[in-house]
């Protein structure tokens, strides 16, 4: 039986791919399969994979003909896993030795649809623990209480699905697929349906992943089209929740969530081509005119004067 399947997107990440391979390896068990989705790279991440993964108990190496996302790699994934539980692991990140198997002790122990963890955020020579925003740690925990309050970092606000393990029952319900086609922000829908949809979950404090900022060819430092797609992923959650019974509890977090991103994407828009810049303008403009006046000066309080500022001049 497998207990844990471990999925790998990957794409033009010959750089880095060995290391998380490597840290992989050293993670391996009987019971764990490891499926890494050659997501049509450009560069030798396939040829690197090939090589790499012969020394990889239990793994599998799965290709796209074409280049699909992030989302659609994780789905193709998802469709091979054979196991109790599912993970992911982003293909320029690794983790630490024992993590997976602490992964595997915290949600057999605890008995959750799915357990979040903390990270070390990886910049140069750098490390930062990151924490989760919760502070209920290894208790069985409501997962609708990890969306509010509005005004404060929540667990809608900390998406990563590497961050985690997941039990394979979610899939039943619809839940653990990612929207394909979405080549940015395409956890934003994802973590939203997990805390409403979901039975029950914890917090454990783990932090074996080592996620990796400051990749040239992760899509978070381009500046082309493909960033726009963080507007159909919010739509998506706004469209989702409206049929949620909390709906109009639960909106303005959203909202609220969906404001602060493009406020982001707003200060950044000199990384964009000039084109992609005037449709970002426009299509931030049309978002936030379709919300209510009064949700959206609701959504923005304790917001900092800039993004305040920045998203009053663009939808006014």
């Amino acid at each position: 039986m497998t207990t844990l399947s471990v999925i790998v997107p990957c794409y033009n990440i010959e750089a880095y791919v060995s290391d998380t391979v490597r840290s992989l390896v050293n993670n391996a068990r009987e019971d764990f399969e490891f499926i890494f989705v050659e997501d049509c790279s450009r560069d030798r991440t396939s040829e690197a994979l090939t090589a790499l993964t012969a020394k990889l108990p239990h793994s599998t190496l799965l290709r796209h003909e074409q280049n699909r996302g992030l989302a659609s790699a994780r789905n193709t994934g998802i469709d091979r896993a054979r196991g109790r539980y599912l993970t992911f692991l982003d293909g320029d990140d690794w983790l630490a030795p024992g993590h997976l198997a602490g992964l595997v002790e915290a949600i057999e122990r605890l008995g959750v649809d799915f357990v979040r963890t903390d990270h070390v955020e990886v910049t140069g020579t750098d490390r930062v623990l990151k924490r989760a925003p919760e502070g209920r740690r290894d208790e069985v925990l409501d997962p609708r209480t990890g969306i509010l309050p509005v005004a404060e970092s929540t667990m809608v606000d900390y998406p990563y699905a590497w961050a985690g393990i997941y039990d394979t029952r979610l899939l039943e319900k619809g839940l653990l697929r990612f929207p394909d086609g979405l080549r940015t922000a395409e956890d934003r829908p994802w973590i939203w349906q997990l805390h409403r949809r979901a039975a029950s979950y914890a917090v454990t404090p783990l932090h074996g992943v080592r996620y990796r900022r400051g990749v040239a060819t992760s899509l978070t430092q381009v500046g082309d089209v493909r960033q726009l797609d963080f507007f159909r992923a919010f739509d998506q959650v706004m469209s989702e929740l409206a049929h949620d019974p909390e709906a109009v509890r639960l909106r303005p977090k959203a909202i609220r969530t969906y404001a602060v991103v493009i406020a982001h994407q707003l200060r950044s828009r000199r990384r964009f081509e000039r084109p992609v810049e005037r449709e970002l303008r426009r299509m931030a403009r049309e978002a936030l005119r379709a919300f209510p006046a009064e949700d959206l000066e609701q959504a923005l309080v304790g917001l900092d004067d800039a993004r305040r500022t920045i998203l009053r001049r663009v939808s006014s």
